[in-house]
């Protein structure tokens, strides 16, 4: 394939597409020009190194993801914006298992600041609204969503859940029950606990 019209999004492009076709940490600068069929340094004037690569890909998946959620939620709310939500995380990574791990990549925090990585934030609080839950609570919730949703894809991606009943569909829906249920009867803290971790 010729040099020209070579860029650095359609690098990145390319680079999302590879990495759900042979795994995100199979992604380098020179796996790329392979699939260009050009030298590594045709590759240079657009991309500084792997890890430049990586991290755009990581960028790209992050507004790709943060999109298809923000769809899912218009007009829900309550448990239908926790499942629009959940839904469209787990599709996201069944069908682009190379984005999503993209996606969990480490940041440098000004590079995380300006992703899309804030507005995934936002929408988690956003579907938090139809369940009572005041700070500090309203953030251990949402680290909870988020590390059973990730928990529970990263399993089931990796073949996980094969070898046991019920299937994964039931059991999904089972857990966003659970964590419905539980939002709606979010245990009040100890009497005298203090409000923060202690130092």
């Amino acid at each position: 394939m010729a040099r020209a019209g070579l860029t650095a999004e359609r690098l990145t492009r390319a680079g999302a597409e590879l990495a759900d076709e042979v795994g995100f940490d199979k992604v380098t600068v020179a796996a790329l020009a392979r699939q260009f069929g050009v030298k590594d340094a045709s590759l240079y004037s657009h991309l500084k190194n792997s890890q430049d690569l990586r991290t755009r890909i990581a960028l790209l998946a992050l507004e790709e993801m943060a999109d298809r959620v923000a769809s899912a939620l218009a007009g829900r709310a309550g448990k239908d914006a926790l499942e629009g939500f959940a839904n469209a995380y787990r599709d996201y990574a069944r069908e682009h298992p190379g984005r999503y791990a993209a996606a969990q990549l480490r940041l440098d925090p000004d590079v995380a600041a300006a992703s899309a990585g804030v507005r995934h934030a936002q929408m988690t609080r956003a579907i938090l609204r139809g369940y009572d839950l005041a700070e500090p609570d309203r953030t251990h919730a949402v680290r909870l969503l988020g590390s059973v949703f990730h928990g529970y894809i990263s399993l089931e991606s990796g073949g996980g859940f094969d070898h046991s009943s019920p299937g994964t569909q039931e059991t999904w829906t089972r857990v966003l029950d659970a964590l419905d249920a539980l939002l709606r009867n979010w245990p009040a803290p100890e009497p005298g606990a203090a409000p923060h971790d202690p130092i």
